[in-house]
């Protein structure tokens, strides 16, 4: 199974995936299409699940651009890079034609962009980390360097864990209001328990940024809950996992 953003699908030569971890070839925890090349899977059985992927998009596997990624605010600019390296870094950019970028997650959110007009397109990773020390900001600026009009970019923002299983503490929510007036929006109290909402915040990071409301997709699916489609790196500490797998999300212009 693999979601879509009809929004980005709808704008020629560009098209997004949001995969689930069905239809791979992983065993045990990380079944089935574990793309986590960081994780403690099987190396060889990792490449050839991307391998799976890069002929489900249509996408040269060589032309695939994945990243080393870390919670940071960090874009790399691929218009200025060469293909061979697996960069460090959450975010990643390019005006080339015939590339595509895969983010990989389990929980935080895989985020696609693209501008319909001048097709650039991008790929982020975003846990609360990366959103609250501004890597939607730096996406946006880069998104200005290309000559982009903020109104002609769209924005899918993929599968992510649900508030009602993202359960957080105090100092969490004391990081959250030092960067943020509105913090309180993102949090709900039930039971004595502090629950976080990714998902708006994220949204809202873009809605301020300027992106029209219209012009936001989003994916509305639980990685947390769907154990059958998603890996989710919350639920894995719950069951006591040893491990856990990564979902891909990919936006490729062809």
């Amino acid at each position: 199974m693999i979601f879509y953003s009809k929004k980005i699908n709808k704008i020629p030569g560009l098209k997004s995936f949001f995969f689930t971890r069905k239809n791979g070839l992983s065993k045990g925890i990380y079944k089935s299409l574990n793309c986590g090349l960081g994780s403690n899977d099987k190396k060889k059985i990792v490449k050839k699940n991307i391998t799976i992927v890069s002929k489900k998009t249509g996408c040269k596997l060589n032309k695939l651009i994945m990243l080393k990624q870390y919670h940071s605010n960090k874009i790399i600019n691929f218009d200025n890079f060469l293909v061979k390296k697996r960069y460090k870094a959450d975010g990643i950019i390019t005006t080339y034609p015939n590339f595509s970028f895969g983010i990989l997650t389990a929980d935080c959110v895989p985020i696609l962009v693209a501008d319909k007009e001048n097709k650039t397109i991008a790929a982020i990773h975003s846990g609360w980390k990366g959103a609250n020390s501004g890597i939607i900001e730096n996406l946006i600026k880069k998104f200005k360097q290309k000559k982009s009009k903020i109104s002609n970019l769209i924005v899918a923002i993929g599968p992510c864990i649900e508030q009602k299983n993202y359960e957080v503490k105090e100092d969490f929510v004391k990081k959250i209001k030092l960067k943020n007036y509105d913090y309180k929006k993102y949090f709900k109290n039930s039971n004595k328990k502090i629950y976080f909402n990714l998902r708006l915040f994220v949204n809202n990071k873009f809605l301020k940024l300027g992106i029209p409301n219209r012009n936001i997709d989003h994916i509305n699916k639980d990685t947390y809950s769907d154990y059958k489609n998603f890996f989710s790196y919350r639920r894995s500490v719950h069951n006591n996992d040893s491990d856990y797998g990564r979902c891909i999300s990919v936006i490729c212009r062809y």
